[in-house]
């Protein structure tokens, strides 16, 4: 069995839909015109623009649909705090998983992109967070799982280092499905459904929680983190479907997800 799951490791591939997992908070598909965008899955949620409109464009290649979120950069989506109680995951033992499948755009000039989660580092409000391109242990235009124990910058450094970062660029031009997990022990970085192994880095050890950042804390952010007192660290690209789940997935369960059947 062994030697036949790894001569055909597509044999052992069980196409989902984001529904069908267990834990799922919200999954939004991003197929409706500008405006409003709520969750086609789980919570119905409600993402709200932030700086400006954010256009539907035609996406080939996108497996949730044929349309697209386009962020261009210095666009955001966002869902208040207060609206969105199951996405505020804190606490000793919490676990959380984001997914998110785009289309990275090239940006002005390279920096750190936030995708996905509840990140306030004006506000300390530091929980949890989907990057790419973070510029600490070596991770550039990899994919990083940012979490955080007190909300703060890391004791001993200027900002929060602790995140589990994967060594493989994610492609401009391509269709990636990128993801974080944390589990209450470890973070850890996923690119197209596998764990991108990076000894010590990835999985990154940080055992305690995630920060409860209470009643003042940090909104859901997609495609943009306030920092340095305003909205930044934006994300370039097409943005073709988003889930969060309150556990940290599978190994299977990520695999299944990153390559879905279309129409699945």
């Amino acid at each position: 069995m062994l030697i036949a799951m790894t001569a055909y490791p597509h044999c052992y591939r069980i196409p989902v839909h984001p529904a069908d997992v267990p834990g799922l908070v919200s999954f939004w598909d991003f197929q409706e015109p500008e405006g409003p965008r709520t969750a086609c899955s789980g919570q119905p949620y409600v993402l709200r623009e932030g700086a400006r409109p954010v256009a539907r464009v035609e996406a080939p290649g996108n497996p949730w649909g044929p349309f697209a979120a386009h962020l261009r950069e210095g666009d955001y989506l966002l869902c208040p705090r207060r609206a969105c109680p199951e996405l505020d995951i804190h606490g000793a033992g919490s676990g959380v998983t984001v997914l998110a499948w785009l289309r990275r755009d090239p940006v002005r000039e390279s920096h750190c992109e936030f995708v996905a989660g509840q990140w306030n580092e004006t506000a300390r409000g530091r929980q949890y967070g989907l990057f790419m391109d973070i510029n600490v242990w070596g991770g550039r235009h990899g994919v990083c799982a940012h979490v955080s124990r007190d909300g703060g910058p890391t004791p001993g450094y200027r900002y929060c280092i602790d995140a589990a970062i994967g060594p493989t660029p994610v492609p401009v031009g391509e269709w990636s499905c990128v993801a974080m997990t944390y589990d209450g022990f470890h973070a850890s970085a996923w690119l197209n459904g596998r764990m991108d192994i990076q000894p010590v880095i990835n999985p990154y050890a940080m055992a305690g929680g995630l920060h409860d950042g209470g009643a003042s804390g940090s909104d859901f952010t997609v495609g943009g983190v306030h920092r340095s007192g305003e909205m930044g660290n934006f994300f370039a690209g097409l943005l073709g479907g988003l889930a969060v789940y309150r556990r940290a997935l599978t190994p299977a369960e990520m695999l299944a997800l990153a390559e879905p059947t279309p129409g699945s």
